[in-house]
């Protein structure tokens, strides 16, 4: 079975309820609100999106397409809640849930800022084991995270993930190398630039988090 190719709103639904399954699960599946809220928070992501009920309705018939999310109606509750199905699909393990969770929300990272991001969601031990998992979502037939060439100055390689979210310009060199079926080895100038403006953006909302603390 290939490897899906959602837009953003479709990728950031499934982030969202993989997200809150592995974080949250006494709160999981979700109802639609809770999904809108989960998907349009402003804590760990990145981008911030802002999702009206319709558009979160289309990712996840996007999904259902997919085989990726159901509807589930628990017996008597006329409440209906929707649940992910993406480590069933890819036989994910916890770890590798957890890396493809992060990078799904949050775009490109290099692995210490993976092993940093992911103790919500699973609490890796060493740099190593982070490795280890990017490894193997990086290998075989069904291959969902690629490694991104290293940046001017940056002693770590950034992985990104190649479910989707295409219109998203830092996963654009990524997506269409393993379309292809050619190794990626090189990004665009546009896609550097863009990246190193999110970073930069990103810096700057974290200093700002940590200076209001300190406030």
């Amino acid at each position: 079975m290939s490897v899906p190719s959602l837009d953003s709103t479709a990728l950031r639904v499934l982030g969202a309820l993989l997200e809150k399954q592995m974080s949250t699960p006494e709160y999981y599946p979700l109802t639609l609100n809770a999904l809108v809220n989960a998907c349009n928070q402003s804590s760990n992501r990145d981008p911030v999106m802002h999702l009206e009920e319709d558009a979160v309705l289309d990712g996840i018939e996007a999904l259902r397409a997919e085989q990726l999310a159901w509807e589930v109606r628990s017996t008597g509750s006329r409440t209906t809640k929707y649940e992910h199905r993406l480590r069933e699909r890819f036989d994910l393990t916890e770890q590798e849930a957890a890396i493809l969770c992060e990078l799904m929300l949050r775009g490109p990272q290099t692995p210490g800022e993976l092993r940093a991001r992911t103790q919500r969601l699973y609490a890796f031990q060493d740099l190593p084991e982070v490795e280890a998992a990017l490894d193997c979502l990086d290998s075989g037939p069904e291959r969902l995270a690629v490694k991104l060439p290293r940046q001017p100055g940056s002693r770590e390689a950034r992985f990104a993930q190649v479910l989707g979210g295409s219109d998203d310009p830092r996963a654009t060199q990524p997506l269409a190398a393993i379309s292809n079926g050619e190794p990626v080895h090189q990004l665009s100038l546009r896609d550097e630039v863009a990246a190193l403006r999110s970073e930069i953006a990103t810096l700057r909302a974290e200093f700002e988090a940590f200076r209001s603390q300190l406030e």
